[in-house]
């Protein structure tokens, strides 16, 4: 069983200054970009048999980190949202919970509330979420006011300027205090926001970055710009959860999100997690949907699959 331990001693010889660091990252493979974007399209076309689709719809649904991070969110809507969290479908319990419910810190007390005995964990993105600029003191306070609300997992957002300009000392010793913030109170996940990040160079060196930090799990996209998951830059970083595994014996868990609508692009993304890494991820516990609208399709197939037909608009919530 893989260990989940830190990593960061394991390359302690390589963090200790900018230069040694980004010596490290820029010796990664280079990354085959035309390589990657078909294997990636190859694996999305594998077809599912219907008993295997069943199965994994079910999956998928307890994948879910269900969100909402607007400025208008209420008490009320954070409740509604808990409640779908724990019964999806009121018309069939035997429907899985979804993973979690993903709210801003201010929220955390009124989801946790919400979910108390329900086995559902409470995420909240912090660290000036989603732009990451903010000081380190406030980043820290961020987290630690909602792991004191009751916040189970933490998603950061790392400085991407600080990355792109080079400065990886500066963004792994961040990710390493919100770790250390974090300590066995909350899982951290650290999302890199990939359609900023240019390259998939960097999205490989920002993969490895966060993961020598401390990374419980790397995750895309805040699901707040324009290029959020895909299937590419998913696919690289289940391969460096891959091999960084395979070098340290520690697994870390990977969460795309945003842009992920509908059944058929969350089967796809499960075909990537057991054709790269393995059943040893296709569990809540290691992989992980970031989305608001993509339970609802889930539901509406899964009846599908149940009665022969679809249901009305009105079978599902708008949320």
């Amino acid at each position: 069983m893989p260990t989940t331990a830190p990593a960061a001693s394991a390359f302690a010889d390589v963090t200790t200054s900018d230069s040694a660091l980004r010596r490290f990252l820029h010796g990664l493979p280079g990354v085959d970009a035309v390589g990657l974007e078909a294997r990636a399209a190859s694996l999305g076309t594998r077809s599912i048999k219907t008993t295997a689709k069943a199965y994994a719809i079910d999956l998928a649904i307890s994948m879910i980190d269900l969100t909402t991070l607007e400025g208008a969110d209420t008490p009320g809507k954070v409740r509604a949202l808990a409640a779908k969290a724990v019964n999806p479908d009121p018309t069939d319990r035997t429907t899985p919970t979804t993973a979690a419910v993903c709210v801003y810190p201010d929220m955390v007390a009124t989801a946790k509330a919400a979910l108390k005995g329900s086995g559902v964990k409470v995420a909240s993105v912090a660290t000036a979420f989603p732009a990451g600029r903010a000081a380190l003191p406030v980043k820290l306070a961020d987290t630690a006011d909602a792991i004191a609300a009751g916040a189970d997992e933490i998603d950061m957002v790392i400085d991407r300027g600080a990355f792109l300009a080079g400065r990886y000392l500066e963004v792994f010793e961040q990710i390493a205090a919100i770790k250390a913030e974090c300590g066995d109170r909350a899982r951290l996940k650290v999302i890199f926001e990939t359609g900023e990040l240019s390259t998939y160079d960097n999205i490989r060196r920002a993969s490895w970055l966060g993961m020598m930090a401390g990374a419980d799990f790397i995750k895309t996209s805040t699901g707040k710009v324009a290029v959020n998951a895909t299937p590419a830059n998913t696919l690289l970083m289940l391969e460096a959860v891959r091999d960084f595994r395979a070098q340290t014996g520690v697994q870390i868990g990977v969460k795309p999100a945003g842009g992920i609508r509908n059944t058929k692009e969350a089967i796809k993304f499960l075909v990537l997690v057991n054709e790269t890494v393995g059943e040893d991820w296709l569990d809540n516990h290691w992989f992980r949907f970031g989305a608001s609208s993509l339970l609802n399709d889930l539901l509406m197939q899964r009846q599908k699959l149940a009665t022969g037909r679809y249901s009305g608009p009105d079978y599902v919530t708008v949320d």
